[in-house]
């Protein structure tokens, strides 16, 4: 039965919803206003597009190899720089966990109380016991919940939380709208003035106003909501005439997310006064969307002439209807992330290079005991960061630079590699975008200085500012991974050298596991 190929309209579906995120829109308004827009637009042109385009040759030819990125790197550089990028890949999926266990509560404060008081939250009054300490306790008791539960196999749940999925969207199309109506209804007046070039070129919140490196700094935030592209690498082979549609279908998803994350930021300021609703020290990177949904409801009642106590209303009602979608969501993604790309890591990779038993699939699939090391790491880091004797504000922001940190810098690994690969012969290269060594070179540089520049200066500018904390744990996830990853291969090549190891090499023993 011949296989059904994709058409351009589903491929350029399928690439946006790998990578476009509701929650970038809210976080990057409330950090930067106005002058994210053009933030976007730069990381699009720098990386989005071109990173794509490299993800697409390398999966076109390597489509029948199964370790993914793995595999690219492994036969482009070596299996030693494959294994220390895929491992700081798969731990940037660690550092989400950790930020995703403790955010958690911020979703069902607002389902029972439509409202986020994760701040006032304590523990039989107890002053030690409250706010970011409080949660910390809390995410590592859900965190060995989920893992107890899929370590049993039974990830069945994820398919009912992934109705969250299609919620989401549903709410993306409310925004516009509800947005469109209200600026008709107040006659094209917007809660959060628009003043051209102006408004586009300083930042609505203080702390970013009058500080280059602070706004260079927010590349990371723009490049985040680009991830996720790595997964298009094995959809070349599977989209109708790829060469002409491919670069077609990622061109038109590349411009159709840049738009959509620039209006929906607009539309965003068109019923959030920033210094009215945002000016308060309340408002964290985690509770900040909730936030900005309650005032959405708020502020659509306030267009048609609700009284004060509806409007209230409205804005409690729709938080809890907004939280119960991200919690659904989360939880889904959680339950799959849990194991997945655990998974992908083991199974890509020889049984001899972990230690112990983390090397084991169970029968039903699952890399339990890895899940359950996972999963101390991840509880580990929760208190570390919790315990850390931070405001809410300080705590969700380091853990949210540690997530952009963690997420980007593997990224650097692929586009270092492309020229490499680009010079590689005797490979099938029936999908080419760069068609000269000279502009894969060239691209593969931008990519990769780009990627650096910007963790460099999202690293170093809480520094800056005496925010030591945030700089430490944010270059923490991939020093620590990154060296974890080469004290692991590094042992499994000695082992192979001192013969405990069958006798194969390390090249073929890697090719065999993929």
């Amino acid at each position: 039965m011949k296989e059904k190929k994709l058409g351009l309209m589903s491929l350029i579906l399928m690439i946006f919803t790998s990578v476009y995120g509701f929650n970038n829109i809210p976080r990057s308004y409330y950090l930067m206003g106005y002058a994210a827009i053009p933030w976007f637009v730069i990381a699009g042109i720098l990386f989005f597009i071109p990173f794509a385009f490299m993800v697409a040759e390398f999966g076109s030819a390597f489509r029948h190899e199964t370790g993914g990125m793995y595999s690219w790197m492994c036969k482009s550089v070596g299996p030693k720089y494959a294994f220390i990028g895929t491992f700081m890949w798969y731990t940037s999926y660690v550092l989400w966990m950790v930020n995703v266990s403790s955010g958690i509560w911020v979703p069902v404060s607002n389902i029972i109380f439509g409202e986020d008081c994760t701040s006032n939250w304590s523990l039989f009054g107890s002053e030690f016991l409250s706010g970011s300490r409080l949660l910390g306790i809390m995410a590592v008791l859900f965190f060995i919940f989920i893992t107890y539960f899929d370590a049993k196999g039974i990830d069945k749940i994820s398919k009912v939380t992934s109705v969250g999925g299609t919620a989401v969207l549903a709410i993306n199309i409310m925004v516009v709208v509800g947005s469109v109506v209200m600026i008709i209804a107040r006659h094209g007046q917007l809660e959060q003035p628009f003043q051209g070039f102006e408004s586009l070129k300083t930042p609505l919140n203080v702390a970013y106003q009058g500080s280059p490196i602070m706004i260079l700094s927010f590349i990371v935030y723009a490049l985040f909501a680009y991830g996720g592209i790595e997964a298009v690498g094995g959809l070349v082979d599977k989209t109708e005439n790829p060469k002409k549609n491919f670069p077609k279908g990622i061109v038109t998803a590349a411009m159709v997310i840049v738009v959509g994350y620039a209006l929906l930021i607009m539309l965003v300021g068109s019923f959030t006064n920033y210094s009215e609703i945002l000016g308060t020290d309340s408002i964290t990177l985690g509770n900040v969307s909730y936030v900005i949904m309650s005032n959405f409801a708020a502020a659509f009642g306030k267009a048609f002439g609700a009284s004060a106590a509806t409007q209230v209303a409205l804005a409690h009602g729709f938080a809890r209807v907004y939280a119960l979608i991200m919690l659904l969501a989360l939880m889904g993604a959680l339950f799959t992330l849990v194991y997945s790309p655990l998974k992908q890591l083991i199974d890509g990779t020889p049984k001899e290079l972990w230690p112990g038993k983390m090397g084991e699939i169970a029968e039903d699939g699952m890399p339990k005991n890895a899940m359950w090391v996972q999963c101390t790491i991840v509880c580990v880091m929760v208190l570390l960061v919790s315990f850390g004797g931070d405001t809410m504000q300080q705590f969700f922001l380091i853990l949210t630079a540690m997530v952009n940190v963690g997420m980007t810098v593997p990224y650097m690994f692929i586009s270092f590699a492309f020229p490499k690969f680009k010079k590689m012969e005797g490979i099938d290269r029936s999908f080419v975008v760069y068609k000269t060594q000279k502009s894969a070179n060239f691209w593969g540089y931008v990519v990769t200085l780009t990627l650096l520049l910007a963790n460099t200066f999202a690293i170093i500018q809480p520094a800056l500012d005496g925010d030591i904390k945030t700089t430490f744990w944010s270059l923490s996830g991939p020093v620590i991974f990154g060296l974890v990853a080469w004290i692991i291969y590094t042992r499994y090549e000695k082992r192979v050298a001192n013969g405990k190891i069958a006798s194969e090499d390390v090249e073929e023993t890697v090719a065999e596991a993929e």
